[in-house]
């Protein structure tokens, strides 16, 4: 696998990210919703300050670390894709990476230039794409747009449950975006086939030092 393969891998993702973000911000008011497949996946559109699938991070000053933080793997992620490339390392440990920058990428260009070229989206209002007012926020002060929703079971625990026992839950509760869902993807592989993507080409198993062939005691 080449490495601008790699290239259009995040380009294809994150196009798509972009895409679907835009037509969210531009067309739905915040946590305005639709069915897509029934109750059980659902559009419903947020805005989050942190992290993947809602988190957040130490408020104003965590935020700008993050993004921060975000940039600086997203650099170093492309320089180290190059050289996976170049040891020849498997083609889905590379297509996992490519999967996982793309994630990352999405939701930085959301942190770091969202607040500047959208106004805010509020319950009532949808917002505009440069308005002449200016945007929401400023620089590395933008939101995250989230919008696939998929509460796949709803109910209450039963009442012997430690803590939670009587209260409502749905899984799964999180929203999350398609950057959120293509890092994920990325560090799941990863995980389940780690034997075989991490391995590196003409890596050797090392043999036993001083192990020597079993002889029959018999005599013939």
């Amino acid at each position: 696998m080449k490495y601008r393969h790699i290239v259009w891998i995040v380009i294809g993702i994150l196009l798509i990210d972009q895409i679907v973000k835009y037509w969210i911000k531009t067309n739905m008011a915040l946590n305005e919703s639709f069915p897509v497949f029934g109750s059980w996946f659902q559009i419903h559109f947020i805005e989050n300050e942190g992290m993947a699938y809602g988190l957040k991070f130490g408020g104003e000053f965590g935020k700008i670390a993050l993004t921060l933080f975000r940039l600086v793997a997203v650099v170093v992620g492309f320089f180290y894709m190059k050289k996976l490339v170049r040891e020849k390392y498997h083609t889905g440990l590379l297509i996992c990476g490519a999967l996982i920058l793309a994630g990352a990428a999405g939701n930085l260009i959301d942190s770091m230039f969202y607040g500047m070229i959208f106004s805010e989206s509020t319950n009532s209002t949808v917002a505009q794409f440069l308005p002449a007012a200016g945007g929401y926020g400023t620089f590395l002060h933008g939101n995250v747009v989230d919008m696939l929703y998929f509460p796949l079971i709803e109910g209450f625990f039963p009442d012997w449950v430690p803590f939670w026992g009587g209260e409502h839950f749905i899984f799964f509760r999180p929203i999350f975006n398609i950057a959120d869902a293509a890092i994920s993807v990325g560090v799941i592989a990863i995980l389940i086939f780690q034997k075989r993507f991490l391995h590196k080409p003409g890596e050797e198993k090392e043999k036993p030092v001083g192990t020597q062939p079993v002889l029959d005691d018999k005599v013939a």
